[in-house]
């Protein structure tokens, strides 16, 4: 784009200076022949530069002039026009997320955007991505267009979509424009999104298949001892399918309040509610939960009921998974304005290769074991979704066999005032 510009201001001061050229020349002649000659010029020069057809050519060499100077103006505001057009339009460009290249005729990179700059770097992954781009714009024919994925494994994994089209005037091709578009985020929720539907459907299939068996088998049975364990089956079932109900409705809530109320909510409380919710359970299991709450009390700021149940979470997967009559410990500490709810037992660990993944709905380290205990898949979601949502985050320490510390860090009261 400057470069054209640059080559249409050359062409006017050149014409400027053979223009004077010719007058000086067509003075120190003085002939009427040398002067017609001259006005001549002057009026194609005035033409070329974009100067309005004359109805009646001057007839002088003043006039002449006049019409050059003002052909010049009008070429010099239409320069600098559309200077401003190619500086906006590459403005706008350099804000799109995606990478724009564009080369001309003859196959010359002449443009990229920002992105397309920052793709163009020397690692491995986009290295691939450069040589696929210069294929597809080598390939482009006249009229068409072309379109391939790229799957680089990185790391991070990434899925490019690389598009060229060519671009002409309608009578001969001026380039071919590639547009790479890094679209791995849409394909990794598609990837949640089939995930969690199918594993929807498995968790509500399993129970509920099982009811319609202890039914059916509860109808034909007359011993009472035995009707009396399969009522016990289907109540069990039942309460399953309830667990996973109120486990996505807390997960859609907790997600749909992405900006919770902010009042303030004693850790404390918050921490004691926790452990009372999950008290029963950890007696019929043997563990004992020791609770050591920040002296003197701190708040923060969020949403008291989501703070709870993502402690009540973290509690009733410890319970769930520490070895009989063992302890659990929760215990809350202060420091760099930030709480840290730590919540340590001594149970079975999490192997390395699923630390990564056991915040995703659903994922499971032990299926077979979380089914027994009661799991759902969810707890650990919520709790990711709820520190998301306080600012906050969750970092887990585990090792198989020794035990798993999950740490909630929030903000306290005035740091998120502050901030």
């Amino acid at each position: 784009m400057n470069h054209v510009l640059h080559i249409q201001v050359s062409e006017i001061a050149i014409a400027g200076g053979i223009a004077v050229l010719v007058l000086i020349a067509a003075y120190v002649f003085g002939n009427r022949r040398g002067v017609d000659s001259l006005r001549q010029r002057l009026v194609a020069l005035g033409s070329r530069l974009g100067g309005e057809n004359l109805v009646d050519e001057p007839n002088d060499i003043e006039s002449s002039l006049t019409y050059v100077e003002l052909s010049a103006d009008r070429a010099a505001e239409a320069i600098s026009n559309a200077s401003a057009d190619a500086i906006r339009l590459r403005k706008a460009l350099d804000t799109l997320p995606q990478a724009v290249i564009v080369c001309d005729e003859h196959g010359e990179q002449v443009f990229r955007n920002t992105r397309a700059i920052e793709l163009m770097s020397n690692r491995h992954g986009d290295a691939l991505a450069i040589q696929a781009v210069n294929e597809l714009l080598e390939t482009t024919s006249i009229g068409s267009a072309e379109e391939r994925t790229l799957e680089l494994y990185g790391p991070p994994r990434r899925t490019l979509v690389v598009s060229t089209r060519s671009i002409d005037n309608g009578q001969r091709t001026l380039g071919v424009t590639a547009v790479i578009e890094d679209v791995s985020e849409r394909r990794r929720l598609e990837e949640v999104r089939r995930d969690f539907i199918a594993n929807v459907s498995h968790e509500m299939k399993t129970p509920m298949g099982a009811l319609g068996l202890l039914a059916e088998t509860l109808l034909d049975e007359t011993e009472p001892a035995v009707s009396r364990r399969l009522a016990e089956r289907i109540h069990m079932e039942a309460f399953r399918i309830s667990r996973v109900i109120d486990d996505l409705l807390d997960l859609s809530r907790i997600e749909s309040e992405a900006t919770p109320p902010r009042e303030p909510v004693l850790v404390n409380l918050v921490m004691a509610e926790a452990a009372e919710r999950v008290r029963e359970a950890a007696a019929q299991r043997g563990v004992s939960i020791e609770l050591t709450e920040p002296n003197p009390p701190v708040a923060i700021l969020g949403d008291r009921r989501q703070l709870t149940s993502a402690v009540f979470n973290l509690l009733d997967n410890a319970v769930k998974f520490s070895y009989p009559n063992s302890t659990v410990q929760c215990r809350a500490t202060v420091g760099d304005q930030r709480v840290t709810i730590a919540i340590q037992d001594s149970g079975i660990g999490i192997p390395t290769r699923d630390l990564e993944r056991i915040f995703e709905r659903f994922y499971r380290v032990d299926p077979g074991r979380s089914r027994a205990t009661g799991g759902t898949g969810l707890g650990l979601s919520i709790v990711r979704h709820v520190a998301h949502n306080h600012h906050g985050r969750v970092e887990v320490d585990s090792r198989e066999g020794e035990g798993t510390t999950f740490s909630l860090i929030l903000p306290m009261q005035n740091a998120t005032e502050s901030d």
